[in-house]
């Protein structure tokens, strides 16, 4: 796009001005032609223009399409997070709150509402009670478990 506006820019002050800026004269060298009127000499001129900048556009563009195409078939996957085991999950009816606290993904404050609210039958009544939000609970939900009897 750079090279666009330079372009565009050097055009305006050789039309406006006649100067020729530096690094304009291969650029409209084609269109000096002789005319009987200024129309004619100009259209001739700016005829040249959109090809030239095309051309560059595509000689940098066709590279970049070129290695984009190969690294396509590479998406980015994000890694699974690993699931503790079960003997390694909180009881969310029996933990404290200093336990629940280190779970992965859960704040103390939302482990003060899990303890306040307490007992459950499974799981999944942390989100059907409104103990937690639904983006919370599937942070936590694979280090949780909940046991109804004493441990």
């Amino acid at each position: 796009m750079m090279v666009v506006a330079v372009m565009a820019e050097a055009l305006h002050l050789l039309s406006r001005y006649g100067q020729r800026p530096f690094g304009v004269k291969w650029f409209v060298a084609a269109g000096r032609e002789q005319a009987e009127n200024e129309y004619v000499r100009s259209r001739t001129r700016f005829a040249v223009a959109p090809i030239a900048i095309l051309t560059v556009f595509m000689a940098c563009a066709l590279p970049a399409a070129r290695a984009l195409a190969q690294s396509g078939s590479t998406q980015f996957t994000p890694k699974p997070k690993p699931v503790p085991p079960p003997e390694a999950r909180v009881d969310i009816n029996h933990a404290t709150l200093d336990e629940l606290a280190k779970i992965p993904g859960l704040t103390p404050s939302w482990a003060g509402r899990i303890v306040r609210f307490r007992p459950y039958r499974t799981k999944q009544d942390l989100v059907e009670h409104g103990v937690l939000p639904s983006d919370v609970y599937d942070r936590i939900k694979d280090s949780i478990i909940a046991h109804r009897g004493e441990q």
